[in-house]
């Protein structure tokens, strides 16, 4: 029940920022949690040349990519997820996902990065490889590694309007709070159960005690 209550506060927050004015200046990876799910409207240069797939990303049954371009802000840059594309049955065929690096706001949701249940160790990718490049689950230093100037370690989900985006049908990566509200039903139902057995057990055993005496 504690869980389901978690997840609803969590479902609301994501509801609740929506329809909040965008800010307009980025903030740091420490303050970053107190802002997740908040709109920004940020202004720069998408970097069309260096683009990451977020590789293993499903939708509606089917496997595919989140596309991660970074957005050029000064001397930084903010990763922008512009939605999931689908995959090629052949590995080797990466989906078409160039843009252009004219200068742009773009309107987005603050998340974390996508973090794995259990974080192996990252694969070794080649200077000379080619672009985009297919990651799962990458640090935004290991994203650093390979573009070689700094981004913040979170994303912004591109809103749903928003230009050269792909599929966006944004909502927290998380297990809905009915669900726990399910689950806890049936513990409540076997709990209840195991009572009502407990009891007939006993009352059963009593009754053959008072016969036998």
């Amino acid at each position: 029940m504690d869980r389901a209550e978690q997840k609803r506060l969590i479902f609301a927050a994501f509801d609740t920022a929506g329809g909040e004015k965008a800010l307009h200046e980025l903030v740091s990876n420490q303050e970053a949690p107190d802002y997740r799910y908040q709109r920004f409207a940020i202004s720069g240069r998408y970097d069309g040349e260096h683009q990451f797939l977020l590789d293993n990303m499903v939708h509606d049954g089917r496997a595919g990519y989140e596309v991660l371009t970074p957005l050029r802000v000064g001397g930084k840059a903010v990763l922008i997820n512009r939605g999931w594309v689908p995959g090629d049955p052949d590995r080797s065929v990466l989906p078409a996902i160039s843009i252009g690096d004219d200068y742009r706001e773009v309107t987005g949701r603050l998340n974390s990065l996508p973090r794995p249940g259990l974080r192996l160790e990252p694969r070794n990718v080649s200077d000379n490889t080619s672009w985009p490049r297919r990651l799962s689950f990458p640090t935004a230093a290991e994203l650093v590694d390979q573009i070689g100037y700094v981004v913040y370690d979170y994303q912004l989900l591109l809103d749903q309007d928003g230009q050269d985006g792909f599929v966006r049908e944004w909502k927290p990566a998380l297990m809905g709070p009915e669900r726990h509200l399910g689950y806890a039903i049936q513990w409540f139902t076997l709990a209840f159960t195991l009572v009502v057995i407990y009891f007939i057990v006993n009352w059963k055993t009593r009754d053959r005690t008072e016969e036998n005496d």
